[in-house]
């Protein structure tokens, strides 16, 4: 059984990283993107506002798809679709081929978002203990390659084919092998397969839900369903949170050479800093849910994004305000991930439906931080357009009480009791 945990637990967190990765070589690529299919700068936004929104469309879809269909099986089946729709961008020629790709890419992404959230909550309440930080960390990291990947693309000119080709011929297949291992099924399931086997019937059971078979259906009830009150506050985490995390996306160049005087190629640096930081922190971050639990943690994380914040308003130049993008990266990477594993934990019967919803607000803040923060600028000033990210984010304080365990806090004292311990003794889980 913990060989199939482990197995499950890697082939999720690659999932993560490819990605990661896609994600990366699209964004990082509009420039490119915009010049191959001679799209206006009055047009790119419509482009760039569709994605999210079609994403949020497959999310709302992957919530009923899940009553019928497993979350692993949605997940082995959406990911090489994005993969193939990166490569449609790449690939085209007219500006109704990018259309098409793009609008596939948001809505498979909406589902491969939902899905692999899934998968990580219910993992990780089979484990017993916060490992859903390891999962964004792999995405983290997936971003980090993918950046490298586009500026290598970039540097040495490469058509955008030619640039996408390689990594979706590497990613695709591995994550079609890798899939094969996905494990979903809630703990219950789980826990009965352990008790019920002695013989190696267990990892048959556990092996039946890998592949996607629902011969049981229990496992994938909604035991009370959603309900929107309760789900709210942490959806306004999500979306504040991703709000933060587009303001420095798309405005830390800019206002790191315009506002704080930096040159152009120093006004590169904050974000590839920030992603760093983002990957330390969710790397670490698991075990300081374990020690000391996921309220505080994200009380922490709050608190350190808005000094995050409130250092790059103030800047007096270019290298306090990297500090201040360091900041934000150590602050913001717990928020997400904790924001999930919190809605598996407060819906445990019906977290499917919760993370699908919980998700949409994903794209909410990403379509929202971006020009919230250009019209602040352009209308007052980039110093105080800062400000209002921090506002939202703090707002997470006031919502802190919601990231509590109630049935089952995770490791160092906190951790819930379990019918079978199925990671004990291995030094891998």
């Amino acid at each position: 059984m913990t060989d199939v945990l482990r197995r499950g637990r890697a082939s999720l967190a690659f999932s993560f990283f490819a990605q990661g990765a896609t994600f990366a070589l699209l964004v990082t690529r509009i420039p490119a993107i915009q010049d191959r299919y001679g799209v206006s700068d009055g047009l790119l936004p419509v482009f760039l506002a569709a994605v999210p929104i079609l994403a949020g469309v497959g999310s709302v879809t992957t919530e009923q798809l899940v009553k019928r269909i497993r979350p692993s099986r949605l997940l082995r089946w959406s990911q090489p679709v994005v993969l193939l729709a990166l490569l449609g961008v790449g690939a085209g020629g007219e500006m109704a081929e990018l259309g098409a790709a793009l609008a596939v890419f948001g809505l498979a992404v909406g589902a491969l978002d939902a899905s692999m959230n899934m998968l990580g909550v219910s993992l990780q309440r089979t484990y017993g203990r916060s490992i859903m930080l390891s999962f964004h960390a792999a995405y983290s990291l997936g971003g980090i390659v993918g950046a490298s990947l586009a500026w290598a693309g970039a540097h040495w000119h490469l058509a955008l084919w030619v640039s996408y080709l390689p990594v979706v011929a590497v990613l695709l297949p591995a994550a079609l092998v890798g899939s094969r291992w996905y494990v979903d099924g809630e703990p219950a399931a789980v826990a009965g397969c352990v008790d019920g086997s002695a013989d190696g019937s267990a990892d048959v059971s556990v092996a039946g839900s890998v592949d996607g078979s629902v011969d049981g259906q229990g496992a994938r009830e909604d035991g009370g369903g959603v309900v929107f009150t309760l789900l709210l506050p942490l959806c306004m985490v999500m979306a504040f949170a991703y709000i933060g995390d587009s303001t420095v996306s798309n405005w830390s160049a800019k206002y790191l050479q315009d506002t704080l005087g930096s040159s152009e190629q120093l006004a590169t640096v904050p974000y590839n800093v920030y992603m760093v930081t983002t990957l330390l922190g969710r790397t670490i971050g698991d075990f300081g849910v374990r020690r000391f639990g996921a309220v505080t943690v994200v009380r922490l994380g709050t608190l350190v994004a808005a000094l995050g914040f409130l250092v790059v308003a103030g800047a007096p130049g270019a290298w306090v305000g990297m500090l201040g993008f360091t900041l934000l990266g150590l602050g913001l990477c717990v928020l997400v991930p904790q924001t999930f594993a919190a809605a598996g934990r407060l819906f445990a019967g019906a977290s499917d439906a919760a993370i699908a919803r919980l998700n949409i607000f994903n794209y909410v803040g990403f379509l929202v931080g971006s020009p919230l923060v250009g019209a602040l600028g352009d209308a007052w000033s980039y110093r105080g357009a800062m400000l209002v990210p921090m506002a939202l984010v703090l707002v997470t304080l006031v919502y802190a009480k919601s990231f509590a365990a109630q049935p089952d806090r995770y490791g160092g004292g906190h951790e819930r009791p379990r019918t079978a311990d199925v990671g004990r003794g291995s030094n891998g889980l």
